[in-house]
C-alpha cells in the first residue's frame, strides 16, 4: 500500500491528465438561470483552501465536523477538504430539527459545525453548549463564513499521512432499532468499498454521472462521488432532483443513481423514452426496495434494466445484483444462489485483508481497530465575472472545457 492511505489520496490520484477539464457541471433549474462549471483544477484548489482554513484552526487529532447544508458543489468541496486535511467528516441530514442536532452533536463532540446561515442562531447555541469551538456558515448559493476565511488560504497543500483503519467518516444509522448510533468508516473501508464497485459495476473511460441524490448519506456521498471521483469521470450535478431536468440531460450521461420514488417520478416524464436514454449505460437503485412494477414499466420504457444493490450505513454497499445481466426483479437483497449477489463492503483490500466497516458508540476517537478493517472560490455564472473587491475569487469556469 501507499505510504499515505488516506482516501482523498486516491481519489486525487484518479483525476485526469488534464486537470482543466471539466469535473463537474451544475444543473441549474430556475429559468433564465445558466449552468456552471468546476474543472478538476478547481477541485484541487478549493479542497486545499478549506483544508488548510481547518488545519489552521489547531485541531486535535481525530477531529470531527459536522455538516448539515444544501446540496451543493461547495459542500461536497468541504467534505473532501475534511479527508484531505485528515479530520473525520459527519453529514446530518437537512430535515434534522433542534432536538435530534443536540443529540447528534454532544454524542459526537464536534470540533467544527458547518451549517446553512438560516440555521447558525439556533444550531451555533446547541454547539457551543456542548463545548464545540467552531460554528461555520455554507449556503448552497456559494455563500457563508467558510468560504469567506477558506478565500484567505492557499491554495497548496499536502494531503494528511493517514492509516487506513483511521476514522474518515461517521454517519449515523437510522435509529429503527433504538437511538441512532454513530457508524464508522475507516479510509480503508471506504476506497475498498469503491473500488470493488468500480470494478463490480465496470466504471469505463468516457462515463458521465448524473448527480441527483443528496449527499447526507452513503448513496449519494460515497457510492455517486467516489465512483464518479476514482474513474475521473464528469458529474451532471443538480442540487435537488428535478425529472424533467434529469431526462434532459440522459442523451449526455451514461450512468444514473436513484431511489425507487425517483424512478417513479421520471416515468411520470413523456420524454424518458428509449431514444432518450440510447447512450445511457447503467441505471442504479437502492436506500428502498424497488416495487417490481416500477422495475417492469422503467424497463419496457428506457430499454434498461435497474441494477439494484443493498447496503448500510455501518458498511456502504454490501452487495449488488449484476451489471449488464438480464436481473431478475424484485428486492435488491436475494440469495446468492439467485442473483449472484457480490459481497461488497467486504472486498479485499490490496494488503489482502478484509476491510468491513465497523459500527460503534462515536465518542470512541481515533482509529477503528487494525482487526476489524483491512471568500474561498466559487462558480462563475455566464452573466457575470468576478470584480476586484466583489465576493471571493470564483473556482468555476462559465463556459465548459474538454471534457
Amino acid at each position: 500500500m501507499s505510504s499515505n492511505d488516506n482516501l482523498f489520496v486516491a481519489l486525487r490520484d484518479a483525476f485526469p491528465a488534464d486537470l482543466d477539464a471539466t469535473a463537474i457541471e451544475t444543473i441549474e433549474t430556475a429559468a433564465g438561470a445558466g449552468n456552471g462549471f468546476y474543472t478538476w483544477r478547481d477541485i484541487e484548489r478549493a479542497t486545499a483552501m478549506i483544508a488548510n482554513l481547518l488545519a489552521s484552526l489547531e485541531l486535535p487529532a481525530g477531529s470531527r465536523v459536522a455538516v448539515q447544508t444544501e446540496k451543493s458543489v461547495e459542500a461536497l468541496m468541504l467534505y473532501l477538504g475534511v479527508l484531505r486535511a485528515g479530520f473525520v467528516y459527519l453529514p446530518l441530514n437537512t430535515a434534522y430539527q433542534a432536538a435530534e442536532i443536540e443529540y447528534f452533536i454532544g454524542n459526537a463532540e464536534p470540533a467544527v459545525v458547518v451549517c446553512a446561515p438560516k440555521n447558525f442562531g439556533w444550531i451555533s447555541r446547541i454547539a457551543f453548549k456542548a463545548g464545540t469551538r467552531n460554528v461555520f456558515t455554507l449556503d448552497d448559493e456559494r455563500g457563508g463564513t467558510l468560504l469567506q476565511r477558506a478565500a484567505q488560504m492557499s491554495d497548496v497543500h499536502a494531503p494528511a499521512v493517514r492509516r487506513g483503519d483511521d476514522l474518515a467518516a461517521i454517519l449515523y444509522t437510522s435509529g429503527t432499532t433504538g437511538r441512532s448510533k454513530g457508524a464508522m468508516l475507516s479510509h480503508a473501508n471506504l476506497l475498498s468499498n469503491a473500488l470493488t464497485l468500480k470494478a463490480y459495476w465496470r466504471w469505463q473511460p468516457g462515463d458521465v454521472l448524473i448527480h441527483a441524490l443528496p449527499i447526507f448519506h452513503v448513496h449519494g456521498l460515497f457510492v455517486a462521488t467516489h465512483g464518479a471521483l476514482l474513474n475521473g469521470s464528469k458529474m451532471i450535478w443538480l442540487s435537488k432532483f428535478d425529472p424533467r431536468a434529469v431526462v434532459a440531460r440522459l442523451p449526455d450521461a451514461t450512468v444514473f443513481m436513484g431511489v425507487p420514488t425517483l424512478y417513479v417520478r421520471l416515468l411520470a416524464e413523456p420524454a424518458l423514452t428509449r431514444d432518450a436514454c440510447r447512450h445511457m449505460r447503467l441505471f442504479i437503485s437502492g436506500s428502498a426496495p424497488l416495487l417490481i412494477e416500477t422495475f417492469d414499466a422503467f424497463r419496457e420504457r428506457s430499454g434498461h434494466t435497474i441494477l439494484e444493490r443493498y447496503g448500510m450505513s455501518e458498511t456502504s454497499m454490501l452487495t449488488s445484483n449484476p451489471c449488464a445481466a438480464k436481473t431478475a426483479s424484485g428486492a435488491a437483497a436475494r440469495s446468492a444462489s439467485r442473483c449472484r449477489a457480490s459481497a461488497c463492503a467486504c472486498a479485499t483490500s490490496r494488503a489482502g485483508r478484509c476491510a468491513p466497516a465497523r459500527s460503534a458508540a462515536s465518542r470512541s476517537r481515533g482509529r477503528t481497530s487494525s482487526r476489524a478493517t483491512g471568500a474561498c472560490p466559487t462558480r462563475r455564472r455566464r452573466s457575470s465575472r468576478p470584480t476586484s473587491g466583489s465576493r471571493p475569487a470564483m473556482w468555476a469556469r462559465s463556459t465548459p472545457t474538454a471534457t
